[in-house]
């Protein structure tokens, strides 16, 4: 993955988001990575209302997305992302413990691009993560002004 792509982790559970780049990093990402810990901060930074930290335009970004997060979920983070005209092009994956068939296919019918289940087993969630690593240096990320970049 173009090391341009900033990586937006919106995980409430310090322990998955460390897991989750640690193991990142280990799979060969070196890309810039963001924490947000509940879904009122990660929608702060992406709809610019806040003056810390805020996204910018013109740079690509991914979300792995957590869905069960404190003050707003993971799925009416997705709804609102993707129903915004600039931000709907951004990849958003979920990365959650619920595998319920009914919440994997409202997240899809919303918009987001893979749904994870978080193995409870540590060896189980560390080999998923690394395998997202894996996929994250494949992929092509469109930057949220209009332009590809990859």
């Amino acid at each position: 993955m173009n090391k341009e792509v900033v990586i937006l982790i919106a995980e409430d559970d310090e322990g998955h988001a460390g897991l989750i780049r640690k193991n990142l990093k280990r799979s060969g990402i070196v890309n810039e990575m963001l924490f947000f810990k509940d879904g009122q901060e990660i929608l702060n930074f992406l709809f610019k209302t806040e003056k810390e930290r805020q996204r910018i335009d013109g740079s690509s970004y991914i979300l792995l997305l957590d869905i069960r997060m404190p003050k707003i979920d993971g799925v009416e983070v997705l709804e609102r992302v993707k129903a915004d005209p600039i931000l709907r092009k951004m990849p958003v994956m979920m990365i959650t413990t619920t595998d319920d068939p009914r919440e994997v296919e409202r997240c899809h019918e919303l918009g987001c691009n893979n749904y994870i289940t978080k193995p409870i087993a540590y060896e189980d969630f560390v080999n998923a993560i690394r395998q997202l690593g894996l996929f994250l240096a494949v992929v092509v990320v469109p930057a949220l002004n209009g332009e590809e970049k990859g």
